[in-house]
C-alpha cells in the first residue's frame, strides 16, 4: 500500500503549529526542545518524552512482542515481511499509549515518536551495534528500512500511527569507544554511493517523520551540527520536512570530544543554527541564553518547534478534535496469541543454512534416541533478543524449544559446555570445568547441537555493554573464551555435530565449515526463537534466510576499523573469497531458475524489468529469493551490486515467473564529486545468489548473465 499524504491536512497542522508557537514566552519554547519536554497548561499541551525505542518490537516499556533482531529480519530479505512486523509494533505501541495516557504516565519509552530503525551500513563486522542494522548493502537496508518505516507510520492519510526515525546521520559505525571524538572521514563517491543511500530512501520514498544525527564527525563537522548533512543534504537535497533530533548527549560531544566549539553555549547554538530540532539530553537549556546573547535567532527557535509540534499534531497529540484511528486501541491487542504465532514464523524467516553435508538436516525424529545439546548460548534468553529490546511474556530458549517440540519422544542431555567468553563457569575452578561433562553428553547422544556465538553484553552500544573486548566492539572474529575448545571437543567424539550460531554479527567459523556436519546462523532470534530454530532443524520449515552480511575468513583480512573507506569492505569492494558470502543461504529443497530475460536490451530513463521463472525441484514447500545484481564494468568499479529482490513462496513441483524492476539509476555509479554518471555497457546477474566464486563454490549454481546498453 502506497502512503498517500493529505498535504492539505498536514500543512493545515504547521499552520496550527505555527500559531501555537506565536503563543508562547522564550522560557516555554525552550522547555519544549529536549526530549522530556514539560506540560504547559495554559496553552494545552501536556508533558511529553520524545525518547522511545521499537528496533524490533516496542522497547523498554514492558511487555510486548520481542521480535528477532533487526541484523536476523534483515536476513529474510524480505519487505513486506518488514512492514508486517512494522505493524504489529506499531499496533502494540499505540495500544500501550492509550493506557499510559489513561493513567497519566508520561515518563521516557512511553511516547508515539520511536527512534528506528537504525539504517547505518554494517562496513565492519567488529562494530558492535551491527546487529541494530540491515546488514552490509545500501540498497538492502534501503528497502527494509523503507518498508519497516511504512509499517510504523502507517498509511493513514491525515495521521501518522507512530513517529519513525532514521539514524544515525551519517557514516556511523564505529569504533564504539571513540565515537563522541571520532571523525569519520569518506569520499563524496563513498557517501553517495554507500552510507547515505538508505537515509535518502527513507526521506524520500518512506516520508519517515524524524531523523537522528550521529555521535561522530563526518569530514570534520560534528554529526549533529553538520551543516552538510543537515542543511544541504536532508533539507535542500532531499526536501525532508520532519524534524531532526540529536543523539542523546550528543551535544556536550561538541565541546568535550569534537572540540569544534568551546563550552556548551556555543555547541547549542552550533546545532540549533546547524539544523537539530530537538535534543536528547538536557543542553537545550541554554537556548534561551543563546537567543539573548545574539548566537541563536529566536525565529530558528520557532521554526524548530513548528517541525515538532507539526509532528505531535500529525500523531493526534495537541488537539482533543482530533481522533486518530488508533485511539481505541485496547491492551489486549498486546502479546495477543497471534503475535505469537506470527514472532515465531518471522524467526523461522531469518535462520540461514550455511552448511548441510550430505542433507543431515532435516533431522528425522524418530531416527534419534539421545540428542545432545551443548554450548553458553543453548538456554540463553540474551542471546534471544540483541538490545534495544523490550519484555516478552515468556522466553523460549533453543533448549527449552527442543524440549517443548521433541517432548518424551527423545532424550535431551544438556551441558553449557563453558561461558560465553570467560575461562570457567565456576569461580574457584581451574578452568574449563564443563570440558568432562561436555565429553559424556557427546558420548551418550546419537546428533551434537552445539550453540555458540554472542549476546548483547559482549556486541553492542558503548556504555551499554561488559564485553572483555572493551566499548562493545569485538577485537577479532573469533568465537569468544572457550567455545572454539567445546566444539573441537564435540567434533572429536565422532558423532554428528550441528553449529547453531546465535550471534547478531559475522564470526570466522572456519573449523566449524571445515569439521561440522551442518551450520546455522540464528541471529538474536527473539522470544520465540528457541521454537523456531527447533521446528526448522526437524523440517517442519524449510530455512530460507540469506546473508544481509558477508562472513569472512580471518580478522587480518579486514581494513583498519577507523578507515572509513569502502576499498576492500564487503561484498561490493572485497577481492578474496569470503568464507560465507552476502546474499547466500541454503535450502531443503532445491530451485532451479529458468527463461531468465529482460524487458529491453537497452536501458531508457524508464528502467528495465527483469523476469525469471524459479521452480522448485524439491518434495516440500519453500521460499525463494530471486536476487538481481548489477556489475559496471571498468577500473575500481564495484564488484556485482545488489539491486532488485523478490522473495515468493514455491510448492513442492511447483513453479512462479518473479519480475523485478531496475530503475535507470540502479545502472549509474557516483564520481568522487558524489555525482551519478553512466557507462554504455552493464551486466545484469540474475539468480538465488551473488555472482561471486565462492557463492557458485558452496552452491553449485551460477546466476545467468544478460549484457545490456544504457541511454546515456
Amino acid at each position: 500500500m502506497e502512503l498517500t499524504e493529505n498535504k492539505e491536512a498536514i500543512a493545515a497542522f504547521r499552520e496550527k503549529a505555527k500559531k501555537l508557537v506565536s503563543q508562547m514566552t522564550l522560557e516555554e519554547k525552550v522547555s519544549q526542545m529536549v526530549n522530556h519536554a514539560a506540560a504547559v497548561d495554559r496553552l494545552g499541551i501536556k508533558a511529553y518524552d520524545w525518547w522511545n525505542e521499537a528496533l524490533h518490537g516496542v522497547a523498554r516499556a514492558g511487555v510486548a512482542t520481542v521480535f528477532p533482531q533487526a541484523i536476523g529480519m534483515a536476513a529474510s530479505f524480505d519487505e513486506d515481511l518488514l512492514e508486517e512486523v512494522g505493524e504489529v509494533v506499531s499496533t502494540e505501541a499505540r495500544a500501550k499509549f492509550n493506557v499510559q495516557q489513561q493513567y497519566d504516565d508520561t515518563d521516557i519509552y512511553k511516547g508515539l515518536t520511536v527512534w528506528a530503525p537504525n539504517v547505518n551500513i554494517f562496513r565492519d563486522p567488529r562494530w558492535g551495534r551491527g546487529h541494530e542494522t540491515y546488514g552490509e548493502d545500501p540498497f538492502l537496508t534501503s528497502r527494509l528500512g523503507v518498508r519497516y518505516i511504512k509499517g510504523l507510520q502507517g498509511h493513514d492519510e491525515k495521521h501518522l500511527k507512530l513517529a519513525a526515525c532514521a539514524k544515525h546521520f551519517a557514516v556511523h559505525s564505529g569504533p564504539e569507544g571513540i565515537r563522541h571524538s571520532f571523525n569519520a572521514e569518506a569520499s563524496k563517491q563513498d557517501m553517495y554511493e554507500t552510507y547515505l543511500p538508505a537515509f535518502k530512501a527513507c526521506v524520500q520514498e518512506a516520508k519517515v517523520e524524524t531523523v537522528m544525527g550521529a555521535y561522530n564527525r563526518t569530514n570534520g563537522e560534528a554529526c549533529c551540527g553538520s551543516k552538510t548533512l543537515l542543511q544541504d543534504i536532508l533539507r535542500k537535497e532531499w526536501g525532508f520536512e520532519g524534524h531532526v533530533v540529536t543523539d542523546c548527549w550528543a551535544i556536550k560531544d561538541f565541546h568535550e570530544g569534537h572540540h569544534v566549539t568551546k563550552n556548551a553555549l556555543e555547541s547549542v547554538a552550533l546545532a540549533m543554527n546547524s539544523g537539530s530540532d530537538l535534543n536528547c539530553g538536557n543542553l537545550f537549556h541554554y537556548l534561551g541564553e543563546a537567543v539573548e546573547k545574539g548566537l541563536i535567532k529566536e525565529e530558528r527557535l520557532d521554526e524548530a518547534l513548528t517541525n515538532l509540534f507539526t509532528t505531535r499534531m500529525k500523531l493526534g497529540l495537541l488537539d482533543d478534535q482530533e481522533k486518530t484511528p488508533w485511539d481505541d486501541l485496547p491492551y489486549t491487542v498486546v502479546d495477543q496469541k497471534k503475535y505469537r504465532e506470527f514472532n515465531r514464523e518471522v524467526a523461522q524467516r531469518t535462520l540461514v543454512l550455511l552448511k548441510n553435508e550430505k542433507h543431515i538436516l532435516p533431522l528425522q525424529k524418530d531416527m534419534i534416541g539421545t540428542i545432545g545439546v551443548i554450548g553458553p548460548n543453548a538456554d540463553s534468553r540474551d542471546a534471544l533478543v540483541g538490545n534495544y529490546e523490550g519484555t516478552a511474556s515468556r522466553y523460549v530458549t533453543v533448549l527449552e524449544g527442543l524440549e517443548d517440540y521433541l517432548g518424551d519422544d527423545v532424550r535431551i542431555l544438556y551441558s553449557e559446555g563453558c561461558h560465553l567468553y570467560k575461562e570457567g563457569i565456576s569461580n574457584l575452578s581451574e578452568g574449563n570445568d564443563r570440558i568432562s561433562e561436555v565429553k559424556a553428553v557427546c558420548a551418550a547422544s546419537d546428533v551434537v547441537l552445539c550453540c555458540l556465538g554472542l549476546d548483547a553484553h559482549i556486541e553492542g552500544e558503548e556504555g551499554d555493554v561488559s564485553n572483555q573486548y572493551g566499548s562493545g566492539d569485538k577485537g577479532n572474529l573469533d568465537l569468544p573464551g572457550l567455545q572454539g575448545e567445546i566444539l573441537k571437543a564435540a567434533v572429536e567424539s565422532g558423532k554428528p555435530v550441528i553449529v547453531l550460531l546465535l550471534s547478531g554479527s559475522a564470526l570466522a567459523v572456519n573449523y566449524a565449515q571445515e569439521h561440522a556436519a551442518a551450520v546455522m546462523q540464528c541471529w538474536y532470534p527473539g522470544s520465540q526463537g528457541g521454537l523456531a530454530i527447533a521446528r526448522v532443524l526437524f523440517g517442519d520449515e524449510n530455512p530460507e534466510g540469506k546473508l544481509p552480511v558477508t562472513f569472512y575468513k580471518t580478522t587480518e583480512e579486514l581494513p583498519d576499523f577507523e578507515d572509513y573507506s569502502m576499498k576492500n569492505r564487503t561484498y561490493r569492494y572485497m577481492k578474496q573469497d569470503a568464507l560465507y558470502p552476502f546474499g547466500y543461504g541454503l535450502s531443503y529443497t532445491d530451485y532451479e531458475l529458468g527463461n531468465v530475460k529482460t524487458s529491453a536490451q537497452k536501458v531508457s530513463a524508464d528502467g528495465l524489468d527483469v523476469s525469471a521463472v524459479i521452480e522448485n525441484k524439491g518434495l516440500i514447500e519453500g521460499r525463494e529469493t530471486l536476487q538481481v545484481y548489477v556489475k559496471v564494468p571498468g577500473e575500481n568499479t564495484p564488484n556485482a551490486q545488489l539491486k532488485g529482490l523478490k522473495k515468493v513462496k514455491i510448492g513442492a513441483g511447483e513453479k512462479t515467473e518473479v519480475k523485478v524492476h531496475l530503475p535507470k539509476e540502479a545502472f549509474g555509479l557516483f564520481d568522487e564529486n558524489g555525482k551519478l554518471v553512466y557507462t554504455q555497457k552493464a551486466e545484469v546477474y540474475v539468480g538465488t545468489q551473488a555472482p561471486d566464486h565462492r557463492s557458485e563454490e558452496l552452491t553449485g549454481k551460477r546466476p545467468v548473465k544478460i549484457e545490456v546498453e544504457i541511454e546515456v
